[in-house]
């Protein structure tokens, strides 16, 4: 398989404290990687690395064969990486077709820009049923969907996802998992799911790392960590 993402001995700060000790990870081509642990263990902090909103002190972020850490965020977007944040953080006011069309504003075809705008109301039949409602006015799963889809409208060769589930309905928990797995194999995207659900982030996932105080405690394939006695007891709240 080849890599497309190497993220090597990255150091971090948030002025004094140490977010990032040391860590390193990697994603290769076509396959979901959950990053679980609990908050403050630095999972959000290795995608504001990647993303370019957080510079790091040390090591190298390289992504698909060039090397990122460094550039700007809106110079990474264009390469084939997409983010969607944690809270969601639609434009209230507008409608869901501006919103999605707010993910398409580095792409040029029209053409190519309604085939995926096709895809993602076919992936989200909700956003295309809510297409002339304003974003703010919806539920926060259907949101959730909604920056999904946003992201998906830059076509990238990889997404990054932080908490898709917290603050969702159980139910459209479900959804938003499923639709992870699809767009992972039906649209060759790769994915780097930062969640705190550990259960459901094992369930949907290739392989995991758990985190610890800015450190990997554990690593392997989610089905192996599943299993683990140490990551039952410290993430998944006993059995699974």
């Amino acid at each position: 398989m080849t890599r497309i993402l190497d993220f090597s001995n990255v150091e971090l700060y948030y002025d004094h404290v140490h977010a990032l000790r040391g860590v390193s990870i990697h994603v290769e081509q076509g396959e979901t990687v959950a990053l679980i642990g609990a908050n403050g263990a630095g999972k959000s902090s290795i995608l504001r690395a990647i993303t370019g909103i957080r510079p790091i002190t040390s090591g190298e972020i390289n992504y698909n064969g060039k090397r990122i850490n460094g550039m700007k965020a809106c110079d990474i977007v264009p390469l084939g990486l997409s983010m969607v944040p944690e809270g969601r953080r639609v434009f209230p006011f507008m409608s869901v077709r501006d919103n999605l069309m707010m993910g398409a504003f580095t792409r040029h075809s029209k053409k190519e820009i309604r085939e995926t705008l096709d895809m993602v109301l076919g992936r989200f039949p909700r956003l295309k049923e809510r297409y002339h409602q304003p974003a703010g006015t919806m539920s926060g799963g259907e949101q959730q969907m909604l920056v999904i889809g946003r992201a998906l409208m830059s076509r990238p060769k990889m997404l990054l996802l932080d908490e898709p589930s917290l603050g969702i309905a159980p139910k459209l928990i479900q959804d938003i998992a499923r639709s992870i797995v699809a767009i992972n194999r039906d649209e060759k995207v790769s994915v780097l799911l930062v969640e705190q659900n550990s259960r459901m982030a094992l369930k949907i996932s290739h392989r995991a790392y758990a985190l610890t105080t800015g450190t990997i405690a554990l690593s392997g394939k989610s089905a192996d960590l599943a299993k683990d006695e140490r990551v039952q007891k410290l993430y998944l709240g006993g059995e699974v």
